[in-house]
């Protein structure tokens, strides 16, 4: 399953990859994150993978972020693996004007487990749904600091 997304953020795209760039923002915008744990390569870098740990309504889980591309401002990819799926995920930033920036996510899911690939059929719009909540909270953090 392939989709994407795209918001317009009311800061200048420097500031936006900034806000983007930083582990520790990561707790201020994606809800449900408990933890973030360093596994392997340079923290933040191409090949970095790191442990994620969500809790969302009352449910606990784990994903494994490979990061695959970083050439910032422009675009920030990676891989996150959890139990049953693989979501493939290219971030954008397209400065529009000195104030704006477009950001813009594509996603791309494969399923292993029986239960994901079937949710995936019935509820497709749940998954782009999560992916475009995650980036208006971004925005609101973004616009805010």
């Amino acid at each position: 399953m392939k989709y994407s997304n795209e918001i317009i953020i009311d800061k200048n795209v420097e500031q936006v990859v900034s806000l983007f760039d930083s582990t520790d923002n990561m707790y201020k915008w994606m809800r449900g994150l408990q933890s973030v744990e360093h596994i392997s390569g340079t923290p933040g870098e191409v090949g970095a993978k790191s442990k994620l740990i969500f809790k969302i309504n009352k449910r606990e889980m784990e994903m494994i972020e490979t990061i695959t591309s970083k050439n910032l401002p422009h675009e920030f990819s990676g891989t996150y693996e959890m139990k049953g799926t693989l979501n493939k995920v290219s971030n954008h930033f397209v400065p529009i004007n000195e104030s704006q920036t477009k950001y813009i996510t594509e996603n791309e899911f494969e399923f292993n487990g029986l239960m994901m690939k079937l949710f995936s059929k019935l509820m497709p719009s749940a998954f782009k749904k999560q992916t475009y909540q995650f980036m208006q909270d971004f925005k609101a953090f973004a616009e805010k600091s």
